[in-house]
């Protein structure tokens, strides 16, 4: 019975992994609520600014928090670049206050509590889907997706890989 499940499990994550927003996609359309219960609406950052959109698995724990202060320490070469910084995570505006307090974090943190926005990327999980993916996006100005990273453990690299695709569209 077990072996069953695992299979099924298997099937799911390739079938859902298929959807993945993959680089030269047109980014989907979306909108969730910020760490202050206020809508952002992605449609309002097209045209303006390239995006960083980072998908992690929760707040406060060791690897995302390293993850968020990364993203911190170079948010002022993002800026610079004309660049804006989005995580998204299942946790609650609240959550994401505290965790932007306790943390100093000076981007967007949007609260994904029903894994929608996740699912339309198509964000694989990790350890056979137990885990949240870890993923991060780079979306030029008219939408299109230029960086695709997916690394559960390196958290530092989502940022370095962000900023050097971001440098080399220079």
């Amino acid at each position: 019975m077990k072996s069953i499940h695992f299979v099924l499990l298997i099937m799911f994550n390739t079938a859902f992994m298929s959807a993945q927003v993959k680089i030269g996609d047109k980014i989907p359309d979306f909108s969730l609520p910020d760490k202050d219960n206020k809508m952002f609406h992605l449609k309002d950052y097209l045209g303006k600014k390239t995006l960083v959109i980072y998908f992690y698995p929760k707040d406060e724990t060791k690897g995302c928090t390293a993850e968020a202060c990364k993203f911190r320490d170079d948010y002022n070469t993002f800026v610079k670049s004309n660049s804006e910084v989005i995580g998204i995570s299942a946790d609650s505006p609240m959550s994401h206050k505290n965790f932007a307090l306790n943390h100093n974090l000076p981007f967007i943190l949007l609260s994904d509590e029903k894994n929608e926005v996740r699912n339309l990327f198509g964000v694989p999980g990790s350890m056979l889907g137990l885990l949240p993916g870890r993923v991060t996006y780079v979306v030029d100005k008219d939408g299109i997706v230029k960086l695709v990273f997916n690394s559960q453990m390196q958290f530092d690299k989502h940022s370095e890989e962000a900023l050097q695709i971001i440098n080399e569209s220079k």
